[in-house]
């Protein structure tokens, strides 16, 4: 059974920083790809950035240049650097793990104030 384990989530003002964090098990972490999805109230689940188990990234354009995502094969686990957070940024972040199938964590609260 597959599970994704975020942490990280919180209120920041505008121009602030947050790190998410995700724990993953029961799958074959070195092989699949790994990312963070987001979404709003009102809106559909989006991508925000993916790793592929070859370390290949893929960013949203609307957080290019403020968010980096980053693996940790030995430790199972991925993150998400976000840098100068802007009240648009609010949403659900949520944990995917990409191997045959996709996978996705119960999300964690990410609030930024204007």
């Amino acid at each position: 059974q597959v599970q994704l384990v975020e942490s990280g989530g919180g209120l920041v003002q505008a121009g602030g920083s947050l790190r998410l964090s995700c724990a993953a098990s029961g799958i074959s972490f070195n092989f699949a790809a790994m990312g963070w999805y987001r979404q709003a109230p009102g809106k559909q689940r989006e991508l925000v950035a993916v790793m592929a188990s070859g370390g290949t990234t893929n960013y949203a354009e609307s957080v290019k240049g403020r968010f980096t995502i980053s693996r940790d094969n030995a430790k199972r686990t991925v993150s998400l650097q976000m840098n100068s957070l802007k009240p648009e940024d609010t949403a659900v972040y949520y944990c995917y793990a990409g191997l045959a199938n996709n996978y996705w964590g119960q999300g964690t609260q990410v609030t930024v104030s204007s």
